[in-house]
């Protein structure tokens, strides 16, 4: 499968949380990263979603928020995740970072230069990153 985002992850789903319209689910990354998608209940369904079951996970870089570990900030956000600063690739107004996952996946997030600097990104800084878990698509393989 091909697409647009940056961030494509497969794992097991490890948990799933029923609800009337969404549910959660939760799904654990190889390296034992875990990431938190809403999606609706239908598509829970429609996707045959099962605990233990194989799915995909797509964040899009734009949708990842960056910030030091050491700032203690609380978000409400359902994902953070943690790692290094893998390398930092810089455009004319933003830059994609790149980050190894403690379990050793990559993340990409694009951010502005200005929050490069900011932040003090450098490659094998430690970063912290957050996102909704609306934004994560979850897919299976047909």
């Amino acid at each position: 499968m091909l697409t647009s985002a940056r961030n494509q992850f497969t794992g097991k789903v490890s948990a799933i949380q029923e609800g009337a319209v969404n549910d959660e689910v939760e799904i654990t990354l190889a390296g034992g990263d875990r990431l938190v998608a809403v999606i609706t209940r239908s598509s829970t369904k429609s996707l045959g979603l099962k605990v233990g079951g194989e799915a995909l996970a797509l964040v899009k870089a734009p949708w990842i928020i960056l910030a030091n570990p050491d700032a203690g900030v609380k978000l409400s956000t359902r994902n953070r995740l943690e790692g290094h600063v893998k390398g930092i690739k810089p455009g004319a107004v933003n830059a994609e970072v790149d980050i190894t996952l403690k379990g050793g996946e990559t993340l990409a997030a694009i951010v502005t230069l200005e929050s490069v600097e900011g932040l003090g990104l450098a490659t094998g800084k430690p970063v912290v990153a957050f996102f909704k878990a609306s934004h994560v698509v979850v897919g299976v393989k047909a």
